[in-house]
């Protein structure tokens, strides 16, 4: 009974860490610019607030008011030169400009080049989020192969969970796939 009930265990732990690596992957994606603004690129963005590195999303509203802008409304107005700043060192492919108040991004149209870097970036994301889902597979199988070996469960067992876990691997991935299409269309999207 017990052999059960870790076997369910181990099932559960598998399943919630393709979840995850499949999470991540979406969390990525949406980081990633598609010619559209997309608040979320200014999710990573952090900012020295009082000597303390914070989020700027927690220190200023974020608004997208037309299809190639972000407005970043800070509120605490002392703070735009360090916001602006952090902005600028986030890498995000777009230049801040601020008027005193509010701090604007424009997003300039992708070109083709930039288009394609971002789908391979996009295709490099998914197989790596395949090499975690993988490495999952191959640990819980090493642990059901070690109740085979000291005879906890029967080869048919075995068999059976490694069919299951392999079945689990193929629609996460599947799902990850299908995620990754859906981005590369919306990058190449003009």
């Amino acid at each position: 009974m017990q052999n059960e009930e870790q076997i369910e265990e181990l099932q559960l732990n598998y399943a919630d860490e393709l979840e995850k690596a499949y999470n991540h992957l979406l969390d990525e994606y949406q980081v990633i610019r598609a010619g559209r603004a997309n608040p979320h690129i200014l999710d990573r963005v952090m900012v020295e607030y009082y000597g303390t590195m914070t989020p700027l999303n927690q220190m200023a509203n974020i608004q997208v008011p037309e299809a190639r802008m972000i407005v970043v409304s800070v509120w605490d107005n002392s703070q735009l030169k360090n916001v602006v700043k952090a902005i600028s060192m986030a890498d995000l492919g777009v230049n801040p400009t601020d008027d005193g108040k509010v701090i604007r991004l424009v997003f300039p149209p992708l070109t083709e080049e930039r288009r394609r870097e971002l789908a391979k970036q996009v295709k490099k994301l998914l197989e790596e989020t395949k090499v975690v889902m993988r490495n999952s597979r191959r640990d819980i199988l090493e642990k059901f192969k070690a109740f085979k070996k000291d005879s906890k469960i029967s080869e048919d067992e075995y068999s059976s969970l490694e069919s299951d876990v392999q079945k689990d691997l193929d629609n996460m991935c599947a799902k990850a796939d299908k995620a990754s299409v859906e981005k590369e269309k919306e990058i190449m999207e003009i």
